[in-house]
């Protein structure tokens, strides 16, 4: 039993070592640092927000990648200091399962995440409906989510490479 509570506590601080080394600007150029899905998912289940329950990752096939979770979408604005009105706490009150898939593309120190599709409570939401959803609830909510449009990744990464073992950062410039 101790050593199933120790691994996300090693995964979360081995992913931790890895984003601080990344983080730091002296790995040198044509440097790949390799993240495990465990250690993705440690980091992940310790950054999730007040009313975001079991998080986790999968990396389905190379490029795209699935998070999954239970949500209570009040929970989350209020933890935003941004409480929901009362129609909205009655919408948006209670656990939900959540999951969202997405391609994540990157090459010259830039990124690109595509949501391909969303699923709350059984419910798939994808094509037009979500382009909608993103456009006119997402980003009014959080107007620097770059979806759908290339980001700078920073830190002198070249590429991130999702695949189905891992993902790889590698460092350039």
């Amino acid at each position: 039993m101790v050593a199933l509570c120790a691994a996300p506590t090693a995964d979360y601080a081995s992913v931790q070592r890895k984003f601080d080394s990344i983080e730091s600007g002296r790995l040198k150029p044509g440097s790949r640092v390799n993240l495990t899905a465990a250690e993705l998912n440690a980091y992940v289940a310790h950054e999730v927000p007040a009313g975001v329950r079991q998080p986790r990752l999968v990396l389905l096939r190379p490029e795209v990648a699935q998070g999954n979770a239970l949500i209570d979408f009040a929970e989350v604005k209020r933890g935003q200091g941004d409480p929901p009105g009362w129609l909205m706490t009655h919408l948006l009150e209670g656990e939900r399962p959540v999951s969202v898939t997405a391609r994540i593309h990157s090459a010259a120190g830039k990124a690109t995440v595509d949501v391909l599709s969303v699923q709350v409570s059984g419910l798939t939401i994808d094509g037009r409906t979500l382009d909608f959803l993103i456009r006119n609830v997402l980003l009014p909510m959080y107007p620097n989510a770059a979806v759908g449009r290339p980001f700078e990744l920073g830190d002198h990464i070249d590429k991130i490479d999702v695949q189905p073992t891992g993902v790889a950062v590698l460092i350039g410039r």
